[in-house]
């Protein structure tokens, strides 16, 4: 196999959860620029339609699942969901996450609960759905979660327990899951972003972005090209020999 074409993703399904914006609709950009078809999944049905026309208009193939994922039973009927309309899942995509910000003595445990569900407790359970339905029986496919810098280290600046610690479970989930997995030919990363312009992060880039920048040897934030690459990377046959690690897309910020 040649190296352009270990790269490519013709004829694989990718579906990424929280898909319809921010960091999940880049990722699927990616995916889908590389020739697989992105099944996106979100809360809301309008943001998922604007990101189909988005994708769409770039010639990416789409299906969309409505999925609230804070809720149990919402992961067996997604996978159903693109079952149907795709056949099947090679690649899968743990994006969707919450966080809260609050002082760890203040911190409401219904919030932690909220953040730790969906961060780290759906994403085993959609990993072990579709690693028992379609990865394990195929004997390939690649599992990409999105963690955190924050899963790697403390940022002083920030006040949230239960984010630090969910994204450093995500990281420990992925190697768990690739020692195990490993065998059915299946690999397992994360990715840990740094600090990304996004609905999720602009009440806190409102205060400290200067002091970021100031502290990334790259010298700015992330931008919308700076994650894909990585991601269309972990999915393809090009990392066919890389399973159980944690990527920082960070400019450098983890390690200054």
């Amino acid at each position: 196999m040649g190296i352009r074409e270990s790269f490519e993703l013709g004829g694989k399904v990718a579906l990424v959860t929280g898909g319809s914006r921010g960091l999940g609709l880049q990722i699927a950009r990616g995916l889908g620029e590389m020739g697989a078809l992105v099944a996106i999944s979100a809360r809301k049905t309008h943001e998922l339609a604007e990101a189909r026309a988005t994708l769409e208009a770039i010639g990416v193939d789409v299906v969309t699942v409505t999925s609230d994922l804070s809720k149990a039973d919402a992961v067996p009927r997604l996978v159903d969901a693109v079952l149907e309309q795709a056949g099947r899942i090679d690649i899968l995509v743990n994006n969707a996450g919450a966080t809260w910000g609050a002082p760890a003595e203040d911190h409401p445990l219904d919030a932690w609960d909220k953040v730790m569900t969906l961060n780290t407790s759906r994403v085993f359970q959609l990993s072990q759905e579709v690693a028992k339905r379609c990865l394990i029986p195929q004997r390939h496919g690649t599992i990409i979660n999105v963690a955190s810098i924050a899963g790697l280290r403390i940022d002083a600046q920030m006040q949230s327990a239960a984010y630090f610690t969910s994204k450093a479970a995500t990281v420990h989930l992925t190697r768990a899951l690739a020692v195990e997995w490993g065998r059915y030919g299946i690999r397992v990363n994360a990715i840990c972003p740094g600090f990304f312009p996004s609905k999720m992060t602009a009440a806190l880039l409102d205060t400290i972005e200067a002091d970021v920048v100031a502290r990334t040897p790259l010298g700015r934030l992330g931008g919308d090209d700076d994650l894909h690459g990585v991601v269309a990377l972990l999915a393809s046959e090009a990392s066919r020999h890389i399973t159980g690690q944690a990527i920082a897309i960070d400019g450098g910020q983890s390690i200054a």
